[in-house]
């Protein structure tokens, strides 16, 4: 390994607690899909927890879905952090619908840049939810995703336990709140809430 591959290498690890947060952009869904076709825009600040002395960092989160089916949609998504971008996009799907817990899984990619390195990597998740009231809803993930560092020889995984709420405000405007437990150690603690608009026939 060469001298400026390895110093490539450990300036990448430097920057790897804000970068590992926030490449999935949270969870700030419930188990049940965007209605088939309707429309969702959504925007989610998140802040990521400082590791080992280092400062938390701000971000934000945003959305754009539609339902093709009574059981899947498709988001696409950007987050925008202090000179980190991530793009990505995902698609889910409701495999229990209609019981006291909803569950789906979502797949999906990401791509990330920052001061000139980029990233790029898988993620799953497996998510389930419950009604306590008409408007409240809590839900439950575990978030996953394998990253790498392209030109270098530098992979990492984040996992994340995510408890969340979501309220339902009105029949088009969704509140989703959330904490990220990190699992590893290349992963770091987040908090993210948000307002998610619908549009079409809820």
């Amino acid at each position: 390994m060469t001298f400026v591959r390895a110093a490539a290498i450990a300036a990448l690890t430097m920057i790897l607690p804000v970068t590992a947060a926030a490449q999935d952009f949270g969870v700030m869904n419930s188990a049940e899909t965007i209605n088939k076709g309707n429309f969702k825009v959504m925007a989610s600040p998140i802040l990521v927890f400082g590791k080992n002395g280092a400062d938390s960092e701000p971000g934000i989160a945003l959305v754009g879905g539609y339902g093709f089916t009574d059981r899947f949609d498709v988001e696409a998504k950007v987050a925008l952090f202090d000179g980190i971008t991530f793009i990505g996009a995902d698609a889910e799907y409701w495999l229990v619908k209609g019981g006291s817990v909803d569950v789906s899984v979502i797949g999906g990619f990401q791509l990330g840049k920052s001061d000139g390195y980029d990233t790029t990597g898988l993620g799953f998740t497996a998510l389930a939810s419950g009604s306590v009231t008409d408007r409240l809803e809590l839900y439950g993930a575990l978030d996953l995703s394998r990253n790498s560092a392209r030109d270098f020889d530098f992979t990492y995984t984040t996992a994340h336990l995510v408890p969340g709420i979501e309220y339902r405000v009105s029949q088009t405007i969704d509140f989703y709140t959330e904490v990220g437990f990190a699992l590893n150690s290349d992963s770091s603690h987040y908090v993210s809430a948000g307002i998610a608009f619908y549009f079409g026939d809820r």
